[in-house]
């Protein structure tokens, strides 16, 4: 849904980029209290993470592709105020290094890619996650949902920006239910992915899920008879037991298993598997198998296409760089040029990403340090 330039007037680009530049000040501010000394790493991760999966166009229907925008996965995984930051860095980098998302329309782009998706996907998980049963399958389901939801909604917005500053002459009707038709079936994919990634995340370190935080319950135990001896890491029945069943603060936010008997009380745990399991999967997806994406267009190319606006397109100010189009100038071979600009992306965006996220990390320890 990358909004190229010449799509969207001057003056609404202008007003979107104050309000894209709003919301990356509030949620600078906003990340602060999201983030800590395991999480700041993590977040640039997710920026990475994400860049690598949007390579990855799947088909929908008729001729036509859809791929992940980002906002839901990145708001419960790390926060929705770092969720806007982690998908604009990621929109940063597309637009200059790649070609990708005008330059003067990155205020539309992050309006409705990293705002309105995030704002959307968070306010319809925490309510899900509020109403519905205490469980790990909890927080998956209403990542699904959430994700689902958040795409059409970026359709919506759009369809509301261009009816305000769209360029051509073009039924805003028509624009309306081509743009949500269509996302709501590309909002399926987004909701698989997203479910898939923060299940998986959940499943072994449910600690480092924001949006977990708060979802919990009695962990499931093992139990034996009290007069068989207790086994290696396991405690018989009685008081003693229970007090040491009992759980300790670090597991205040820790999502009650389904099914799964787990420690009463777990210590912290380093983080560094989980980065480097991102990583690895980052890599993969953009170096890899992104040369197996759809090559058809994604869902706003294919309305542009369909009625006419992307006539309006003009020329991107960085179309004359050597990853322009996710390839890597003067090397002819197709899946090497491609996969090298993707692990490339991968690596800036990683790199971009986790300077903020840490400097933001520091600015909150050294407030925290002034304040104690």
């Amino acid at each position: 849904m990358h909004v190229p330039d010449g799509f969207i007037d001057a003056p609404v680009s202008v007003a979107t980029g104050v309000v894209a530049a709003g919301a990356v000040a509030v949620s600078l501010r906003g990340a602060r209290r999201e983030l800590d000394e395991r999480t700041a790493p993590l977040a640039g991760l997710v920026a990475a993470f994400i860049f690598a999966v949007q390579m990855l166009n799947f088909p929908v229907a008729a001729g036509t592709s859809g791929h992940l925008l980002g906002g839901a996965l990145a708001a419960i995984l790390v926060g929705p105020y770092t969720g806007v930051l982690c998908v604009s860095v990621v929109l940063l980098m597309q637009g200059v290094l790649f070609a990708d998302g005008g330059l003067t329309a990155l205020g539309v782009n992050i309006t409705d890619m990293a705002l309105v998706t995030t704002v959307v996907a968070y306010a319809i998980f925490r309510t899900i996650v509020k109403l519905a049963p205490h469980r790990r399958r909890t927080v998956t389901v209403a990542s699904f949902v959430a994700a689902l939801v958040s795409v059409p909604a970026a359709a919506v917005a759009f369809t509301a920006i261009y009816a305000l500053g769209g360029t051509a002459d073009v039924a805003i009707g028509k624009v309306f239910a081509a743009m949500v038709g269509v996302h709501v079936l590309i909002g399926i994919g987004e909701a698989a992915i997203t479910a898939l990634t923060v299940g998986a995340v959940v499943a072994v370190r449910p600690d480092l899920v924001y949006g977990a935080r708060g979802v919990t319950g009695r962990p499931l135990e093992i139990r034996s008879s009290p007069l068989a001896p207790a086994a290696p890491g396991q405690v018989a029945d009685g008081p003693a037991a229970d007090a040491a069943r009992a759980p300790e603060p670090d597991d205040a936010h820790a999502p009650e298993p389904d099914g799964a008997a787990v420690p009463a009380a777990a210590p912290k745990r380093s983080a560094r598997r989980v980065w480097w399991a991102g990583l690895a999967a980052a890599l993969l997806c953009a170096g890899v198998v992104s040369f197996y994406a759809s090559a058809s267009p994604d869902g706003l190319e294919k309305v542009a296409h369909d009625k006419g606006i992307d006539k309006k397109a003009e020329d991107h100010a960085a179309k004359d760089s050597p990853l322009a189009d996710y390839g890597v100038k003067d090397i002819s071979d197709a899946r090497l040029s491609g996969g090298l600009a993707g692990v490339i992306g991968v690596g800036a965006t990683l790199a971009v990403g986790s300077g903020v996220f840490i400097v933001v990390r520091r600015r909150r320890a050294a407030a925290e340090s002034e304040r104690g």
